[in-house]
């Protein structure tokens, strides 16, 4: 494959004129067609046009992508029922915006994952960044590992479920919706909450400005918090 050459309008986006790679490879089955291909050599807007492509034009339910390489933006705007795997990790603001697919990273994740989610799962195999589950409004979000600060930060429905621990400030501004912390929370939890639910499996530091049940006096197993 030809060095792929990144070019740039005067606003400063990266190929305006980019076109799907049409590198897929497809297995077609009795249960269906599936859908591989590797990221590598490709840049983020060739990435999402492929996934596009297979997804809405050749009508695939199961696409995996090789190589993410840790790239921005992957695996967003998806309004269909399917099943996406991501072999590898993703930066910033992955999987955002979609409604309906079934998505696993086997890696990590960067800032902002399934921002804005209206419905389908995320599955996290390791550990996701600040901002986990931004504005999520619906769906499950499952983060095996730990989580940076301000995870659920503006959630409005949906659930975030987090295997490890949780950093600061995790569900300032929560709407609605739940969240299930299996360890340790940092300081400011619940902050400035509207409505939800936050359970806690293990040491909450300290508790957001808007404490209205004394910590204190709970059970060990009596760890939830609503507000």
């Amino acid at each position: 494959m030809e060095p792929v050459k990144i070019s740039y309008d005067a606003r400063g986006l990266a190929e305006p004129s980019a076109q799907a790679p049409k590198t897929a490879t497809v297995e077609r089955g009795a249960d269906g067609a599936r859908a591989t291909f590797d990221a590598a050599d490709l840049t983020t807007r060739q990435i999402n046009l492929e996934l596009r492509r297979l997804v809405y034009d050749e009508g695939i339910k199961d696409v995996t992508i090789l190589n993410p390489g840790a790239k921005h933006s992957l695996v967003v705007g998806i309004l269909a029922r399917c099943k996406i795997t991501i072999d590898g990790s993703l930066g910033y603001f992955g999987c955002g915006l979609i409604d309906g697919p079934e998505i696993e990273v086997k890696g990590r994740v960067g800032w902002s994952v399934a921002e804005n989610m209206m419905s389908g799962v995320v599955v996290i195999d390791k550990n996701a960044g600040s901002l986990t589950g931004a504005a999520l409004r619906g769906g499950d979000l499952v983060v095996r590992g730990d989580v940076g600060a301000r995870s659920g930060i503006d959630q409005k429905g949906g659930t975030i479920i987090v295997g490890g621990n949780a950093g600061t400030m995790t569900g300032f501004m929560l709407q609605r919706g739940r969240q299930i912390i299996c360890g340790n929370v940092g300081g400011g939890l619940g902050d400035s909450m509207y409505d939800g639910t936050i359970y806690v499996g293990g040491k909450i530091t300290s508790l957001g400005v808007r404490k209205l049940l004394n910590y204190d006096n709970l059970e060990p197993a009596e760890r939830k918090l609503v507000l």
